[in-house]
């Protein structure tokens, strides 16, 4: 039985409009290097502090500590101004699949490659909150674990939250191939949605349980 089922942000539950990619991308070209946007999607549902010293490393850059803090601190501004100029919005479906779930008594998380200080805004901006009367049982950041995806520590530490102790009974949803692996390396059932960049070909390329189109439909998985 299912009781606690957790999900990636961007992408997956919350349509930005891929401002995040465009933010990752520009931060990093700022520092006098180039990148692909295959590059930033291998990269896409990843610690975005680690994406970026990544990205800078991958085009040729030295990723010093004051070159990615610079990186990191010009990326949240870039975010705040795209989110300011286009709301993000929650995907079609996900809230009303977020009550369904709480009203069978399963457990509701999000994980996500944002740090504590991107990911609040962001979720203040939606009225979604951490409580008995709104939508979330708990919210992980990566800054809030020792290593973000494709690690399994944001998927742990939401069970760790939630009270959720055998691996068994978690379902772990994303719209990255980093998502897919994260569930894998816990353990938990890893489901794949089709809300992000990736379509179902290149999702199903790497190890699943399930395909969907969206959020929306794990309520029907379940059932």
């Amino acid at each position: 039985m299912i009781k606690l089922v957790a999900c990636d942000m961007a992408g997956t539950t919350i349509d930005e409009h891929g401002d995040v990619y465009v933010a990752l991308a520009r931060c990093v070209e700022e520092t006098g290097v180039t990148t692909t946007a295959g590059a930033v999607q291998e990269w896409m549902g990843a610690d975005k502090v680690e994406a970026i010293t990544a990205l800078i490393e991958a085009g040729g850059g030295v990723a010093t500590q004051e070159v990615v803090a610079a990186s990191f601190k010009r990326f949240k501004e870039l975010l705040v101004e795209f989110y300011d100029a286009n709301p993000p919005v929650a995907l079609e479906g996900v809230e009303d699949a977020f009550r369904e779930l709480r009203r069978q008594g399963i457990k509701v998380a999000l994980t996500t490659g944002f740090s504590r200080d991107v990911a609040e805004p962001l979720l203040e901006r939606l009225g979604w909150s951490v409580d008995d009367d709104n939508l979330l049982d708990a919210v992980v950041c990566s800054d809030e674990v020792a290593a973000g995806r494709p690690a399994p520590h944001m998927i742990h530490r939401a069970m760790e939250l939630t009270g959720v102790q055998d691996v068994r009974a978690v379902i772990a949803a994303g719209d990255t191939v980093n998502d897919l692996a994260a569930a894998n390396n816990a353990g938990v059932t890893a489901v794949g949605v089709l809300t992000g960049k990736l379509d179902r070909d290149a999702l199903a390329a790497h190890p699943h349980h399930h395909i969907l189109e969206g959020v929306k439909d794990i309520p029907a998985l379940l059932s």
